[in-house]
C-alpha cells in the first residue's frame, strides 16, 4: 500500500470529532477569511478591468461590473441551475447589513470626515442642519405616501406604516456614495460642503426615524409613545455627538503627547474601531460619534497635534482604507442582486419609485433653500445640483435588508425597490453629476 493510501485510511479511521478539527467542509460553506479573500480578489479584478476599459470612477465601475457579472450568472443559471445556486449561496453568506453597518461604515465615515474643514462646516451649519433633520422627515413623508398609493395602484395591499418605512430608509443621502463621487467631480466649495456635511449627519436622523417607524410597524398595538421616540433621539443622536466629542478629545490628547506616526495612525484606528464598538454597546449613534471624532482629529488634531510627516502618512493610510473599502462595498452592492427575489412587478415599482424619490429630494432642497435664501445667498444652481447630488447607497440597502420578514409582509418588494433606486442613484446620478454641475453651476 502506498503512503498516500495509508494516509487516507488513517484519516478515515481517525475520530476527529474529539479534537474539534473539521477535515471536510461543503464547498459552498466558506470561512470568514475565504469570503474576504474572494471579495478582495473579485474587487481587484473588476477594478483592473474598469481601469483598462471604462475608466469610470472606481466605485461606480466595480459596481457596474459586479452587477453585470450577477446578471450573467442569473442568465447562466437558467441553463445550469447549479451555477446560480452556488453563487447565490456564497453571496448569501455575506451579511450585508452587518458588513456595512457593523464593520465598514465606521472606517468610511471617519475617512470622509477627516478632510472636511470645520470652518466651512460651521458656515453651512443651518443648511446642513435643516436638510439632515427636517429634510429627512419631509422626504420620508412624501416618499412613504407616494409609495402607498403606488403599491395600491398595482393591487398590492400594504399598511401605510410599511410604506413609510421605505420612505425612511431611502430618504437619507449616503455619505459613502456621496463622498466617493464628489472627489471625482468639480463643484464649488460651498456646495461641496453642504452636500458632504448633510450626508455625514443625516444618516443619524434617518436611522432614528427608521427605528421609530419600525417600532410602530412591529408593535402589537401599532403604537409607540412620543416619549419613546424622544428617548431614541436623545440617546442615539445627542448621545452619539457627545460621545464623539469625548473620543475626539481623547485622541487629540494622546496625539499631542507623542511623535511616532506608526503609533499615531494606530491611535486613529483604535478611535474608529474601539469607539464605534463602544458607542453601539452604549446604544448611541456610532456613525455620528465617528463623524464628530473624525472632524476633531481632521481639524484640530492635524494642525495642532501632528507633524508634517505624520499628516502625510495619516492621509495616505486613510485614503487607501477609504478607496479599498469603498470598492469592496460597491462590489457587494452589485452582487446582492443574486439574493433578491426578482419579480417583474417589484422591478417596475422600483423604476417608478425613482422619480418619486427625486421629487421628494427636490421638495426638501427647495424648502430649505426657500427658507434660508431670505437670510443668505446661495450658489448658482444649488437646488438642481443638491437634488441630483443626493445619492443613495449601501446604507439604504442595509436598512432594507434589516426589515423583519415576520412583521413586514411587503419586505421583498420594498427590498427590490430600494435596490433599483440605489443602482440608479449610483450609476446614473453618479456618472452624470459632473454634467449637471457644468450645466447649472
Amino acid at each position: 500500500m502506498r503512503f498516500s493510501e495509508k494516509f487516507e485510511v488513517f484519516l478515515a479511521n481517525r475520530d476527529w470529532t474529539a479534537t474539534g478539527v473539521t477535515l471536510y467542509q461543503s464547498p459552498l460553506a466558506m470561512e470568514i477569511f475565504e469570503l474576504i479573500a474572494l471579495l478582495l480578489t473579485v474587487t481587484a479584478v473588476f477594478g483592473y478591468v474598469n481601469a483598462r476599459v471604462n475608466r469610470f470612477p472606481t466605485t461606480i465601475g466595480v459596481m457596474l461590473f459586479a452587477l453585470l457579472f450577477s446578471v450573467a450568472l442569473i442568465l447562466l443559471g437558467s441553463i445550469f441551475p447549479s451555477v446560480r445556486e452556488s453563487a447565490t449561496n456564497i453571496v448569501a453568506q455575506v451579511d450585508f447589513n452587518e458588513a456595512l453597518m457593523q464593520t465598514m461604515l465606521c472606517f468610511l465615515l471617519f475617512a470622509g470626515a477627516l478632510h472636511v474643514n470645520l470652518d466651512d462646516l460651521r458656515q453651512q451649519r443651518r443648511v446642513i442642519g435643516i436638510m439632515a433633520s427636517v429634510g429627512v422627515v419631509l422626504s420620508t413623508a412624501i416618499i412613504g405616501t407616494g409609495t402607498w398609493f403606488l403599491l395600491g395602484a398595482f393591487g398590492i395591499e400594504v399598511r401605510y406604516i410599511e410604506a413609510l418605512l421605505f420612505g425612511a430608509l431611502i430618504s437619507p443621502t449616503d455619505p459613502v456614495a456621496v463622498l466617493g463621487i464628489l472627489k471625482k467631480v468639480g463643484v464649488k466649495k460651498t456646495l461641496e460642503t453642504k452636500i458632504t456635511g448633510e450626508s455625514l449627519f443625516n444618516d443619524g436622523i434617518g436611522v432614528v426615524v427608521f427605528l421609530a417607524i419600525l417600532g410602530i410597524a412591529t408593535s402589537p398595538d401599532g403604537h409607540v409613545s412620543g416619549g419613546h421616540i424622544v428617548h431614541i433621539l436623545l440617546v442615539e443622536v445627542v448621545g452619539g455627538i457627545v460621545f464623539g466629542l469625548v473620543l475626539g478629545g481623547l485622541g487629540y490628547w494622546m496625539l499631542r503627547r507623542i511623535e511616532n506616526y506608526q503609533v499615531e495612525v494606530l491611535i486613529t484606528l483604535a478611535i474608529v474601531a474601539g469607539g464605534y464598538a463602544l458607542a453601539m454597546r452604549l446604544h448611541t449613534s456610532g456613525p455620528l460619534a465617528v463623524v464628530v471624532a473624525g472632524l476633531m482629529i481632521g481639524n484640530h488634531g492635524r494642525t495642532l497635534a501632528m507633524s508634517k510627516k505624520t499628516r502625510e502618512h495619516l492621509d495616505k493610510f486613510w485614503e487607501l482604507v477609504d478607496e479599498i473599502l469603498n470598492a469592496v462595498l460597491f462590489v457587494l452592492i452589485g452582487l446582492e442582486v443574486l439574493i433578491l427575489a426578482l419579480d417583474g412587478s417589484a422591478l417596475l415599482l422600483g423604476v417608478l419609485a425613482i422619480p418619486l424619490v427625486l421629487a421628494a429630494r427636490f421638495t426638501a432642497v427647495c424648502s430649505t433653500v426657500g427658507i434660508l435664501a431670505k437670510f443668505r445667498p446661495f450658489s448658482k444652481g444649488a437646488v438642481p445640483i443638491m437634488t441630483w447630488g443626493g445619492l443613495r447607497g449601501g446604507i439604504s440597502v442595509a436598512l432594507a435588508l434589516a426589515l423583519p420578514a415576520e412583521f413586514i409582509e411587503a419586505r421583498d418588494i420594498l427590498l427590490t425597490m430600494t435596490y433599483v433606486v440605489v443602482i440608479f442613484s449610483i450609476a446614473v446620478q453618479g456618472l452624470t453629476l459632473r454634467r449637471v454641475i457644468a450645466k447649472f453651476a
